[in-house]
This record gives C-alpha cells, sequence and structure tokens, in this order.
C-alpha cells in the first residue's frame, strides 16, 4: 500500500474557472454556473470535454455529477456526489487523486454551484431537516440559529477563555474588506472601519453582521490530473503538495469536548506540512475559511502561526491586511468576498491564481506556496491543503 505522503506533488490543479460571481442572473441555476465554470477551466487548461473522465459535483441535487456531465456531454468513467459542506471540494481534490491512483480515472472535473441569493434559499434557522435525524430532534425545535449561534458560542468561549476583545474579531473583517477593495469580483467593496464594525447589528452574540459571510451565488471549477500530464498543458501547474482531513460528526457538535481545543486541526496541519516538507516559515500566504470572523481567530491558533489565546493579538494593526506580513484571505474571502454556501471552491481558485501570478492589484509577491484550511458542517469536517509551485 502506497504511503499518503508518497503522493506528494505527484498531482496538479491545471484549469480553473468561475461562473454567477454575487448575484446569478435571472434564469441561471446551479447547474448552468457550474457548467459555465467547467468551461472556463477547460479553456483555461486547454482542454475539451472528451478530456475528462471523472466529474466531481456537488449541490442539492442528489446526483450533481451526472447532471454536469450531460450537461457537457461528457460519459465519464468516475463520478463522486460526496458532500460534506463547505470544504467538499476539497474533499473532490483528494477522491479524485485516489481515483486515478487506483487506475479508474486520468483528469477530473470538480465542480460547485449555487443560487442561493437569486433563489432567496438562505434561511438564518439553517436548512430543513428530515424529520428524523438529530439536527430536526435536538436543535430546530429550539429556535437555533444554525450555524450562526453555534459559531457564536465557539466565539463567547474564546473570549471568556482568553479576553478575545469585538476588535479583534473587528481586524478581521476589516483586513478583508480592504483584500476584497482590491478585488474587482468581490461582493462588499465599500469602505469598512471599526467605528461602523462595532455599530453593526448584533446578530448571535458577540457576532455581528459584520462577523458573518456575504450570502451570495457563484460557481467553480477545477481541473486535475498527474503533474507529469500537467506539464504539457496550457498554464503552469499548481502542485498538491500535501493534504490531511478528518471527519467528526454531522451537524450537532454536542459530542466535542472543547470547541476551541479539540486538537484536529494542530494535528491535520502538522501532517500536511510534513507531508509538503513544509514549515509554516516557509508559507508565503494563507487562505482559511472564514464563514465567521470566529474561524480565523481559531484557524490561526489551531494550525500553528500563534499559541492559543494570541490571535487577537496577532492580527492587530492591520497585519493580515493589505500590506501586512502575514497575507490571509486575498480575495476577501466569505467575508466581503464572495460565499456561496460552499466556500471551499473559491479558497482553492484564489489560491491557484495567487501561486499562477494572476492576481493584479492583491498579488502576494513572488509566492510559491500557500496553505488552505476549510471545515465543513458544524465544526464537523477538517481539511488542510498545501498547494505550491513548482
Amino acid at each position: 500500500m502506497i504511503n499518503k505522503h508518497q503522493l506528494a506533488n505527484r498531482y496538479a490543479i491545471v484549469g480553473i474557472g468561475e461562473a454567477g460571481l454575487g448575484k446569478a442572473a435571472e434564469g441561471e441555476t446551479a447547474l448552468s454556473l457550474q457548467c459555465q465554470a467547467a468551461r472556463s477551466a477547460m479553456l483555461d487548461a486547454g482542454l475539451v470535454p472528451g478530456d475528462i473522465d471523472a466529474v466531481f459535483a456537488h449541490w442539492d441535487d442528489r446526483a450533481a455529477a451526472l447532471l454536469v456531465s450531460e450537461y457537457l456531454g461528457i460519459q465519464p468513467r468516475f463520478v463522486d456526489n460526496t458532500v460534506v459542506g463547505g470544504q467538499s471540494n476539497i474533499t473532490h481534490l483528494v477522491h479524485a487523486i485516489a481515483a486515478i491512483e487506483a487506475g479508474l480515472c486520468d483528469t477530473a472535473l470538480i465542480t460547485y454551484g449555487s443560487t442561493q441569493r437569486l433563489d432567496r434559499s438562505r434561511k438564518a434557522g439553517g436548512m430543513n431537516q428530515e424529520p428524523r435525524n438529530p439536527v430536526a430532534q435536538f436543535v430546530q425545535p429550539y429556535g437555533m440559529l444554525s450555524p450562526i449561534g453555534f459559531y457564536a458560542m465557539q466565539a463567547q468561549l474564546h473570549m471568556h477563555r482568553y479576553g478575545t476583545r469585538a476588535e479583534d474579531l473587528g481586524e478581521i473583517a476589516l483586513a478583508s474588506r480592504k483584500w476584497a477593495q482590491l478585488n474587482p469580483n468581490a461582493f462588499a467593496r465599500d469602505d469598512l472601519t471599526m467605528e461602523q464594525y462595532l455599530a453593526a447589528p448584533m446578530l448571535a452574540d458577540p457576532l455581528r453582521k459584520f462577523d458573518i459571510c456575504q450570502v451570495t451565488d457563484s460557481a467553480g471549477a477545477m481541473i486535475l490530473t498527474r503533474a507529469d500530464r500537467a506539464r504539457d498543458l496550457k498554464q503552469q501547474p499548481v502542485m498538491v503538495r500535501g493534504f490531511s482531513e478528518k471527519y467528526l460528526h454531522h451537524l450537532t457538535p454536542f459530542g466535542s469536548d472543547d470547541w476551541i481545543d479539540n486538537k484536529v486541526l494542530s494535528t491535520l496541519a502538522k501532517d500536511a506540512l510534513a507531508m509538503a516538507q513544509l514549515d509554516h516559515k516557509d508559507l508565503d500566504l494563507v487562505q482559511i475559511y472564514d464563514a465567521f470572523t470566529i474561524n480565523v481567530l481559531f484557524g490561526l491558533e489551531s494550525l500553528g502561526f500563534c499559541e492559543p489565546g494570541e490571535a487577537g493579538e496577532f492580527v492587530r494593526d492591520g497585519r493580515i491586511a493589505p500590506g501586512g506580513d502575514f497575507p490571509l484571505n486575498t480575495s476577501g474571502g466569505g467575508l466581503s468576498f464572495n460565499h456561496s454556501g460552499m466556500f471551499g471552491m473559491q479558497l482553492m481558485i484564489e489560491a491557484v491564481r495567487q501561486l499562477r501570478g494572476e492576481c493584479g492589484a492583491r498579488q502576494v509577491p513572488d509566492a510559491k506556496s500557500c496553505l488552505v484550511q476549510a471545515g465543513g458542517m458544524v465544526m464537523s469536517a477538517y481539511m488542510v491543503m498545501v498547494l505550491g509551485t513548482e
């Protein structure tokens, strides 16, 4: 059996595409947007539908990969509709690596799309659940705002344990907005001051309006293949250098001993960096899934960039904003750029663009390595992936 670490640098992302960013046009669907993004990704890579023999797709439909395949005229040898929340598309990348290693396919298309803003389908209390599952029995009947309420409790715990201030969360929101102002595709680009942040409505104490991600439409696509083939294609390949993942539960985190110190991300970060043969100091930028500002504080500490309780100080004085020495969420993140429900796809696309040097005014100079951390559901799924240039 092959050791996972032997897979480092054997696979590359060779094409990316997006569509419908912000609010999609009337009549668009998650399917149509995904296929537009897939077409852009194939053009980006210099490939045609006949070159694709595996499709990985997700949105609310139960057979998303088959619909995408039919729409694009692809008859794949392998499909996957795995749904683990916001990191699903990064999980798909790992599944694609496994499938290619097993000889089940050669070139994989990964897509995701949503029209949640166009359809007005996003509700503060979460999606309606099948009445026999745990969320429907133990969360929704009690009026819990989900997932907002859970992450508000995580933020409360961080504040209680470490003295974290509202202004520390505000630093993250302000940095995200400054990055978004350099991104012409960002949804929220208006100026944002600390005074405006603190004056914004409290939605789930201590989370205010600007602590919570955008609700937008969008679709994205990535193409993955072996590194030896990638070198013959149109774009500079972005190598998958390391990854590590873990899955704890579905949507009810009641079995977790400690919501800000469960040791999961710290273990995954060490494993992914070891696979990539890199250390924290070797990373040029970081992308952390920011559905809420507390995700960034928790992520910085758990990933090992600072000690527990030190993230508030770590992000102060514009350190993670443009011009700071720790480039973080350079698209503007889910807080200001875009958040279509499953933000893992946009994290990866921004990482690829940065490593290819395509980000214009927000480009991190000479970027060669990037760590991406994503999660899924409610403290349920965890993923760390390290990307790099050759």
